[in-house]
């Protein structure tokens, strides 16, 4: 478990990096987030292409995949919606239900085992998230959005491990990538920029953090059960901030500091945690 938490830890370290460069993007250069998003699937899958498994395109005949991958474009675009009409704090605490949505679903759809000790790590993981961006959850209609792009992103987590043994994780990751360049090109190519190089790095810095990262997701998913890692998605927070400090300048308050250790201090307790038994059945060599 120790190896999947470690892979996880990069993984969620490199998704923020990706929103920052991101960030830059929308904020800097006033790139349209719809297109960012676009050009993180489009490059990411241009890639990866030289290292695609023979049977990738196999893969795109089973409607596993293509609602897997429409619950990941459907995640980053209400994601993107809601912070064009919410603040960031509300967004990215409603956002963060991702995991608790996740460790439902797997435990109910795929008859993974939990305990009440994990479940209460991953609420006080949760809890840790809300003390660093204290929401006020007011009435900004963006908030739906941000709901649906945590439900979407929960169920994309489950999905990823469901399908852990459909395919590689790089056959599943590139397979993620086409189909979400692809439902998002009506919404990108509007709205494409002039190229430059101030737009063409970060560009491409934001497409290779998000693939590397969900590389390594896909990674540990395939190792250990998604009510496992499920607190360690909460790592991306840590991530943020140091990013959000190194970038912008950001640092949270004391407040801030201890949701922080919350967060590290639940996803490594759940790292720790001896698997639940497996009580043997007939069919059980």
């Amino acid at each position: 478990m120790w190896k999947a938490a470690g892979i996880m830890f990069v993984a969620m370290s490199l998704v923020p990096a990706g929103d920052t460069a991101g960030k830059l993007l929308t904020d800097g250069a006033g790139v349209s987030p719809f297109f960012v998003a676009w050009s993180r699937f489009a490059l990411g899958a241009l890639m990866m292409l030289p290292f695609a498994p023979p049977d990738t395109l196999r893969l795109l005949v089973d409607w596993r995949i293509w609602l897997r991958g429409l619950l990941l474009a459907a995640g980053v675009s209400s994601i993107l919606t809601a912070l064009r009409t919410a603040p960031v704090a509300d967004v990215y605490a409603a956002f963060f239900i991702g995991p608790i949505i996740s460790y439902a679903l797997s435990a109910t759809l795929l008859g993974e085992r939990i305990t009440p000790a994990r479940t209460a790590l991953v609420l006080l993981g949760f809890v840790g998230v809300l003390l660093v961006v204290r929401p006020g959850f007011g009435a900004a209609p963006g908030m739906g959005f941000a709901v649906l792009a945590g439900l979407s992103y929960g169920g994309y987590l489950t999905s990823s491990r469901w399908l852990s043994t459909l395919a590689r994780p790089r056959g599943l990751l590139i397979s993620q990538l086409w189909i979400g360049a692809l439902l998002l090109t009506p919404l990108a190519l509007p709205a494409f920029p002039a190229m430059s190089v101030a737009i063409a790095v970060p560009m491409g810095l934001s497409a290779f953090c998000s693939m590397l990262g969900n590389l390594l997701l896909l990674v540990a998913y395939a190792a250990a059960p998604a009510t496992r890692l499920a607190p360690l998605v909460y790592f991306q927070l840590p991530a943020a901030v140091a990013l959000g400090w190194a970038v912008f300048g950001d640092l949270p308050d004391a407040l801030g500091w201890a949701g922080l250790a919350l967060v590290l201090g639940a996803g490594l307790a759940a790292a720790g945690l001896r698997a639940p038994p497996v009580a043997a059945g007939p069919d059980r060599a």
